[in-house]
């Protein structure tokens, strides 16, 4: 009896010692290669913003060409799987402009790269929406996360077109001193 308690207890300890490492991201949604870059990038934030984009749009395009080629088997969950790197790599890309207008850094250059962007990923995330209409059952493995993805993207987008007037005045009033 007793050892039937005993070995419970260590079950269930190990079972909670090894929830938190489910729960950790499985991977890097960025390659050693563009975190060297970013790295390199990280006073520049002219750079560092057409960085992100330009990460965030490698990763759109990775994933229309995964969707269109006919070879591709377990299309849904690669479809999620590149949602998700998407979706993370431009949530970095948000955190980066928070950080540069919190410290006041003229940014407006960048952000019209990004609003340009914004654009794209919202067509293109649309198109992957009307797309998912086709196919319910490989759709409902991504569902949530594309939903969350243009949700994402359409409030970041607003924002970052209420973020240019912001940096506009900051940068006029900086002039003025």
């Amino acid at each position: 009896m007793k050892s039937g308690k005993h070995w419970r207890s260590i079950l269930g300890l190990a079972l909670l010692l090894a929830l938190p490492l489910a729960a950790q991201r499985r991977r890097d949604p960025l390659n050693p290669l563009e975190i060297d870059q970013l790295r390199d990038a990280m006073l520049d934030p002219d750079l560092r913003l057409k960085l992100y984009v330009k990460f965030s749009r490698d990763r759109m395009t990775r994933l229309e060409q995964m969707r269109s080629d006919p070879k591709t088997t377990d299309r849904g969950l690669q479809t999620h799987d590149m949602l998700e790197d998407f979706l993370a790599v431009y949530d970095e890309l948000n955190d980066n402009i928070d950080m540069y207008v919190g410290r006041k850094d003229d940014i407006r250059k960048p952000l019209k790269v990004v609003i340009e962007a914004d654009t794209e990923f919202q067509s293109k995330l649309r198109a992957l929406k009307n797309s998912a209409n086709t196919n319910a059952a490989e759709a409902s493995q991504y569902e949530f996360l594309l939903t969350d993805a243009l949700d994402t993207v359409d409030s970041s987008a607003d924002d970052h077109r209420k973020t240019v007037a912001e940096v506009e005045e900051y940068v006029k009033h900086k002039k003025k001193k």
